[in-house]
């Protein structure tokens, strides 16, 4: 049997995987409903003052 590749897209928030229903690039992850889906979360150290 042979295999199909499929392009889809991953939330970089929660691991979610999915495959779009049209082309168009999705506006939020629809597990976790975070617009930020498609960028890394960046770590936010906090000074002492």
């Amino acid at each position: 049997m042979g295999r199909i590749k499929l392009n889809g897209y991953k939330c970089e928030r929660c691991g979610h995987k999915w495959i779009p229903r049209d082309k168009k690039k999705p506006l939020v992850c629809p597990k976790c409903k975070s617009p930020y889906w498609d960028r890394k979360r960046k770590i936010v150290k906090f000074r002492k003052t």
